[in-house]
């Protein structure tokens, strides 16, 4: 793995260097395995002769320079990946000449060989320190310097980088100094990429380049013009609510391959997965969350880019507010108006579920080194810290949130920031002090949980009203909500909010006295509106109604809080799994919105599968299967919803007559009316034919010959991970232990291997899972390290058994901290799993 620098190293480096700039010069015409990779970096040091290092991972090194004098390039620690620099002067310039290592892993410089026309395409993911596997540097996010590149590359490539290149002759591509930027978010893209070039207006004429990338052979797939569309729209918003124009020259947005997440905020050079550009058709469930990502990563250029948090402890101050504002812009600024639907049933049930698990975090969290932030691109450091800043704009008010983030802007640009430089402009817009609100939200750790109680008269009028509020005992703290409870009764035209009063929660119980008097709805959601951040719970009277008629609410937010309610109290085993499936199944006709529909039949198949008494789950699959098989026939035909129902059905599927249709949607001899079978949802259907025993390795090869493309090859590596056979299991075991996977391969073979319907399949693997994860957090990158861990480890073997072997490995072994916040994780779910089926047998 590169270097695992540490906190107190990194503060000690920054007290001494200040880093004016870097010229890296790139050879990629080399060869294959390793590039050519020559640094100068111009840097001051506060205490001439002292001493310190630069970063370099996987490197040769030929040459180091310090000052005129030549180095013993034998100095350099290729084990820590540090290049010792010793006898500083007040100005100093380095020179290291090296040939750096191309990656598969995702991590550095990730090289790609198109398997349909055989084009290298190469792109980098720095996040969170992996700009030395490219180039030497001090690769910490506060020591800001401005970057000059020189690339050559082969004839016939696009180069990009941050800046737009200012000449490009004979295979040489020459870019302009950066601003003052990190190492992390500087960028490089290269390869015979296709690319459509446009540009924003704004209203005073001047313009921002836009540059919309993916491969060549994806090129016939690449719905630039709606990209461009949302891309218009975010800078329309952003530049008007943050006061601050665009910090960057240029804007280009690439769908790179192998991608190991879903974005990349680099600096004027945006990389996506590219499973964003859709080559089959998808629901507007998939658009909406492209538009998503695309927003979020357009708000890091100010969050994170132009602002930047000085260590990885305040992580947050990117990822929370990238995510806040970018569904913000989206509700406001695009087609998808109701995308606090989606960020309430699909953000909020990530982040709770994150915050109940023993590795829990505080918002501002404690980063001791790398290995540490790198496991905490969690559901806390985004979408909790989101909801967090959705209830801070409650608290103070929008206008003075929104000033105060302006303020931030024009007092830190181009700099590096901590927690409090962000609450000082906050406190002073909105007159509040901030200290005991971030001390309650942002410096513990935990979900409360709200509870409605009430008493009614004779007539059914409420005589008392209160909001209990509830923390773990691990957790204590009970926060300051403020809230919204909504009133909702039946009527002619379904569930409709009578009533709605704002209030603050304080301490363990707040009485409502407003209440009193009012006939009781029937039903009362408490955080209406999704205010706060914190768990809801339904009183006995509004959950039947709730089970009666979910559907008929009308409007979809509060629909959605009730929907993920009833999740929440299954994961917690207050509720029967076969019940909130039963809920599911009545329920899910009245949900129109696609994204919460989707959501829904996945958590319903993971109840089954996962939280159901296992003499129940099949019985649970055939009574979705049944459900959606209906649902499939009967939605409009080309519908998205006929789409979502067909593919949660065939995830479903059990039954012979179920597995006989999906087998004729294959072979063309079933015909569903307005659908059609493209190249991913035939990899569905055969995937479902596969798990279940109905196609085996031949049907995988013919498919793949099909479609002989990297997604196929994925595809064909997951579904042969999922035959359900030991020697099929033992085979894929053997791949992706061996280390000489590619990542995108890598993680595709992983999810055929944990198919849940095999779990039977997996108990041989718990062992082997507890003799190769010490090796493979070792020696392997970080990136693949962690999804191993987390992806290997036996979370479907449902068994206390499974609990005991992962406390006896923590307490033999004395893992890693990084690696016993997985394992903890992991024992945490199976747990969980285990209370909520025996929860469901109870209602057998």
């Amino acid at each position: 793995m590169a270097g695992n620098l540490t906190r107190d190293e990194a503060r000690e480096r920054a007290r001494l260097l200040t880093v004016e700039s870097y010229a890296v010069e790139l050879d990629l015409t080399t060869g294959a395995e390793r590039f050519g990779s020559t640094t100068v970096i111009k840097f001051g040091c506060a205490e001439p002769g002292a001493s310190t290092f630069a970063d370099l991972h996987g490197g040769v090194v030929h040459e180091v320079t310090l000052n005129g004098t030549a180095l013993d390039p034998a100095g350099y620690d290729a084990e820590k990946g540090r290049i010792p620099l010793p006898g500083l002067a007040a100005d100093n310039e380095l020179r290291v000449v090296a040939e750096a290592t191309y990656s598969r892993s995702g991590e550095g410089l990730h090289r790609f060989v198109d398997p349909v026309d055989q084009s290298v395409y190469l792109y980098t993911q720095f996040e969170t320190a992996d700009a030395h596997r490219m180039y030497t540097c001090f690769d910490q996010p506060d020591l800001k310097a401005a970057f000059e590149l020189t690339v050559t590359a082969p004839e016939g490539w696009e180069v990009i980088t941050n800046e737009a290149a200012d000449s490009a002759e004979g295979g040489v591509w020459h870019f302009p100094p950066t601003p003052k930027i990190s190492t992390y978010i500087t960028a490089l893209v290269a390869g015979p990429y296709h690319v459509v070039r446009d540009e924003y207006r704004r209203a005073d004429g001047s313009v921002i380049p836009l540059g919309v990338f993916c491969r060549a052979s994806l090129g016939e797939f690449l719905d630039a013009d709606a990209v461009i569309d949302v891309t218009r729209q975010g800078f329309a918003f952003f530049e008007e609510v943050f006061d601050q124009r665009y910090p960057f020259a240029k804007y280009d947005q690439l769908f790179v391959p192998e991608f190991n997440a879903g974005a990349m905020e680099n600096a004027g050079c945006v990389t996506f997965l590219e499973d964003y550009v859709f080559r089959s058709r998808v629901t507007d469930a998939a658009y909406e969350r492209r538009a998503e990502t695309i927003l979020h990563e357009m708000a890091h250029m100010w969050f994170g880019d132009l602002v930047t948090m000085r260590w990885w402890d305040d992580l947050w101050l990117n990822e929370s507010f990238a995510t806040y504002m970018s569904v913000l812009c989206q509700a406001e600024a695009t087609k998808w108006t109701g995308s606090w639907t989606t960020f309430a049933n699909l953000m909020k049930a990530w982040a709770y579920r994150q915050d109940q698990l023993p590795s829990t975090h505080p918002i501002s969290a404690d980063i001791p080194d790398i290995r540490a932030v790198e496991v905490n691109f969690d559901g806390i450091t985004y979408a909790k810290g989101a909801s967090v800043l959705k209830q801070l704009v409650a608290y103070v008010g929008r206008d003075n949130f929104l000033e105060g983030v302006r303020r931030y802007f024009r007092e830190h640009a181009w700099g590096n920031t901590v927690l409090q430089d962000l609450l000082g402009p906050l406190e002073k817009t909105s007159g509040r002090d901030l200290a005991s609100w971030s001390r309650e939200w942002l410096e513990t750790a935990g979900v409360n949980t709200l509870r409605p109680v009430y008493e009614v008269d004779g007539e059914g009028n409420f005589t008392s009203f209160a909001v209990l509020q509830e923390a773990r005992a691990d957790h204590p703290t009970l926060r300051s909500h403020r809230v919204a409870i909504g009133l909702y009764d039946r009527t002619p035209e379904g569930i409709v909010r009578r009533e709605r009063i704002e209030l603050d929660v304080v301490g363990a119980r707040t009485e409502v006295p407003e209440l009193a008097g009012r006939k009781r709805p029937d039903l009362v959601l408490v955080n209406d509106d999704d205010l706060t951040y914190a768990k809801v719970r339904l009183d006995e009277h509004s959950l039947a109604t709730l089970v009666e008629g979910i559907g008929d609410i009308r409007e979809g937010l509060p629909r959605a809080l009730c929907w993920s309610a009833a999740w929440d109290m299954t994961r917690d085993a207050e509720m029967a799994t076969r019940d909130y499936v039963k809920l599911v199944v009545r329920g899910i006709r009245g949900v129109t919105d696609i994204s919460v529909t989707q959501t829904l039949l996945r958590q319903a198949r993971t109840a089954v599968q996962q939280y159901a008494d296992p003499s129940w789950r099949t019985e649970g699959l055939g009574l979705m299967a049944d459900a959606l098989y209906d649902l499939a026939r009967e939605a409009e035909p080309g519908s998205d919803l006929q789409l979502a129902y067909l593919q949660a059905f065939t995830a479903a599927a059990v039954s012979k007559e179920h597995l006989a249709y999906i087998a004729g949607l294959l072979d063309g001899s079933q015909v569903l009316e307005g659908l059609t079978v493209d190249t991913d949802l035939r990899w569905s259907l055969l995937r479902r034919l596969v798990v279940t025993g109905e196609a085996g390795e031949d049907r995988v090869d013919a498919e793949l010959r099909r479609d002989p493309t990297a997604a196929g090859e994925r595809q064909a590596a997951g579904a042969k991970a999922a035959i359900p056979t030991a020697a099929a299991k033992a085979a894929a075991w053997e791949r992706i232990v061996s280390g000489e996977l590619p990542n995108a391969v890598y993680r595709a073979t992983f999810g055929g291997f944990v198919e849940p319907d095999q779990a039977e399949l997996l108990v041989p693997y718990v062992d082997r899972y507890f003799a190769e994860v010490g090796r493979v957090w070792k020696e392997w990158s970080s990136d693949m390290s962690q999804t191993f861990a987390e992806v290997a480890y036996p979370f479907l073997v449902i068994e206390q058994s499974t609990i005991d072997r992962t406390e006896a490995y923590i307490a033999e072994n004395d893992p890693p901290a990084a690696l016993v916040r997985l394992l903890s994780e992991g024992r945490d779910g199976v747990a969980r799993a285990l209370r909520a089926r025996a929860k469901d047998a109870s209602a057998s």
